[in-house]
C-alpha cells in the first residue's frame, strides 16, 4: 500500500461514534448547512418504509439533522411509492424529473436526477433495500462533512454478511473494484467499501461530475472524485453492519461488466469494442447464452444542464 494511503488511513477513517449528533448538530447550525437524504428506489416496497421511519424519527423529529429526505422511484410495480411516502418521504418519479432528457434504466440514472429535486448542502444517499437500518447510516457519513470543510466525500464502510457469515458480501467490490483501484487508481486503495451505496457529498462536487447511468456510478464517482479534489477530501465512516438483499451470481456478472466499462473509459476514455456480455442458463437442449447490453451511457455533470443552471440563478 502506498504511503501516502496509509496517512490517508489514519487520517480519514472514523467512527460514526467518533462524532455526536449534538455535536454535528451544533456544527450544522455554525455553518448554516442542509441536508438532503435520498433513496433511489425500485419496488422495495418491503424495506424502504422502515428506513425512513428511522431517518424521520430520529435525524428529521428527534434531532433535526435532516432537512428533507426523497425517495426517487425508478418505475416500481409494487407499493414502494405509498409505502414511502406514508413513512414521510416525498416521493417524485424518476421519468417527472428532466422530462426533456427521457430517462434510461438504471441507479446512476436516478441519482443523478435527483440533484434537480433536492435543495441539501449535502446529498447522502442511502440504498433502499436495507434491512435493520441504523440512523448511523446518516449521520456517520455527513458528520465529516458538517464538521470539516476540507472534506467533499464520505463514503460508509460496514461488514457484509452473506448467508449468515461475515465478510463474505461485497462479492462484486472483492474480485472487480478492488483490484481496479488497487491496480490503476491505487490512492484509492484505502476504501473498506468503494462500491456501497451509502455515501454523501456536498453538492458543490456532484454538480461537477459525471454520472455512469448503471452499476457503474459508485466506482466512477469515486475516480472523478480524486481526480477534482484529490484523496484528503475524501474519507469513510464505520457504521457497522450491513445487511440487504444479496443478488445472484448472473447478475452480479452483469454489475461487474458495467464496472469495468467504466473503468476502461477512465483509463482510456477509448472506443468500447463489444459493450456487451454474455452469460448462460442451462435450457432443455443444453447451455443456452443471454447476452446483455452493458450500460454504455453517462450523464454529464449537472453544471452543464440548463434546468439546474436556471435553478440555481433563481
Amino acid at each position: 500500500m502506498l504511503e501516502e494511503v496509509e496517512r490517508w488511513l489514519n487520517a480519514r477513517s472514523w467512527s460514526a461514534a467518533d462524532r455526536p449528533v449534538q455535536h454535528l448538530l451544533s456544527a450544522k447550525h455554525a455553518t448554516g448547512q442542509s441536508v438532503s437524504v435520498v433513496l433511489p428506489a425500485l419496488d422495495e416496497e418491503a424495506t424502504v418504509g422502515d428506513i425512513v421511519s428511522v431517518i424521520r424519527r430520529e435525524l428529521v423529529l428527534g434531532v433535526p439533522l435532516v432537512d428533507e429526505i426523497v425517495v426517487v422511484d425508478s418505475g416500481s410495480s409494487d407499493r414502494t411509492s405509498e409505502v414511502a411516502a406514508a413513512a414521510g418521504a416525498r416521493v417524485v418519479h424518476r421519468d417527472a424529473i428532466l422530462p426533456r432528457i427521457p430517462a434510461v434504466p438504471g441507479k446512476g440514472e436516478v441519482l443523478w436526477r435527483s440533484l434537480l429535486v433536492t435543495g441539501g448542502d449535502i446529498v447522502c444517499f442511502v440504498d433502499a433495500d436495507l434491512r435493520e437500518f441504523s440512523a448511523d447510516f446518516v449521520s456517520g457519513i455527513v458528520g465529516p462533512l458538517l464538521t470539516d470543510p476540507d472534506v467533499h466525500l464520505v463514503k460508509a464502510m460496514y461488514d457484509r454478511p452473506l448467508a449468515g457469515a461475515a465478510g463474505q458480501g461485497g462479492r462484486v467490490t472483492e474480485l472487480m473494484a478492488r483490484p481496479l483501484l488497487n491496480m490503476h487508481w491505487p490512492q484509492l486503495a484505502g476504501f473498506v467499501q468503494p462500491l456501497g451505496g451509502e455515501y454523501a457529498a456536498r453538492r458543490s462536487l456532484l454538480e461537477r461530475l459525471p454520472f455512469p447511468v448503471g452499476y457503474g456510478v459508485e466506482l466512477g464517482m469515486l475516480v472523478d472524485a480524486l481526480h477534482l479534489v484529490g484523496l484528503d477530501a475524501l474519507a469513510q465512516v464505520d457504521v457497522g453492519v450491513r445487511v440487504h438483499r444479496h443478488q445472484d451470481g448472473r447478475a452480479l456478472g452483469r454489475m461487474a461488466a458495467a464496472i469495468y466499462r467504466t473503468a476502461q473509459l477512465r483509463l482510456a476514455r477509448g472506443h468500447l469494442v463489444r459493450p456487451a456480455l454474455t452469460q448462460f442458463e442451462r435450457g432443455v437442449d443444453g447451455f443456452e447464452p443471454r447476452t446483455y447490453a452493458v450500460d454504455t451511457e453517462e450523464r454529464p455533470p449537472m453544471t452543464e444542464i440548463a434546468e439546474y443552471a436556471a435553478r440555481r440563478v433563481a
